[in-house]
């Protein structure tokens, strides 16, 4: 797998640029590793945020916090590593994909899906920094489980066109420095042109990776 200096070696290789660096951290020194370790950690989260890629997904139990928020029932801390939340699972549910809908007209607003069929009701909630600068989760669902997107910063994680992509995306922010002036900013411009069809290559690749057939089940037939 390629380490976060071959990334790094490939994005200047993408701009014409036969320097190699050795080490980002700290950098070796030359002008290429100051620029690379200066705009690798921004290129790799900006790629995390832009999909979300199967190897960054994750799920936690939360620990409950204190709860300053009188619309919702619960104040959970988020994983530390978190990037982005996904959904809110109930810690019954094996099924964070199939959901079941909701009572419909005519029937009792207290019906409840059964666990056995491993659905799940999609839970609301909110995500909000409180004073000390912590990610809040508020959410009504108790003992609550949290689909994320983490921060992944193990290059072993990545996929190899996420990791190509990640190459563009790089190349395209070292353009400006790297290259200079207007032939930068062209630069700039072809690598982030070629980075976007890596990275519709790398999202069709990544959703290929989940089998999952997504359905609804309804009350009347959740018992058959």
């Amino acid at each position: 797998m390629a380490t976060e200096v071959d990334i790094c070696n490939l994005s200047l290789a993408h701009l014409g640029d036969d320097a190699t660096i050795a080490s980002l951290s700290p950098p070796e020194g030359s002008a290429q590793a100051e620029q690379a370790a200066r705009f690798y950690p921004i290129a790799r989260d900006t790629l995390l945020d832009m999909h979300s890629w199967d190897f960054a997904t994750r799920r936690a139990s939360m620990a409950l916090t204190t709860n300053a928020n009188a619309q919702w029932k619960y104040a959970y801390a988020s994983p530390n590593d978190m990037m982005n939340a996904v959904s809110i699972i109930s810690p019954t549910a094996d099924n964070d994909y199939a959901t079941k809908m909701g009572p419909s007209e005519g029937q009792s607003s207290t019906y409840s899906p059964t666990v056995s069929a491993g659905h799940y009701v999609p839970q609301q909630y909110a995500v909000e920094i409180d004073s000390l600068g912590n990610y809040l989760i508020y959410t009504n669902q108790e003992a609550a489980v949290l689909r994320y997107q983490a921060k992944i910063e193990n290059t072993s994680r990545f996929s190899p066109l996420f990791t190509m992509t990640l190459s563009w995306h790089l190349a395209s922010m070292l353009a400006g420095p790297v290259v200079k002036g207007d032939a930068g900013a062209a630069e700039s411009k072809r690598c982030t042109q070629v980075m976007s069809g890596y990275l519709q290559k790398a999202i069709s690749s990544d959703v290929l990776n989940r089998d999952i057939k997504v359905s609804h089940i309804v009350p009347w037939t959740a018992g058959r």
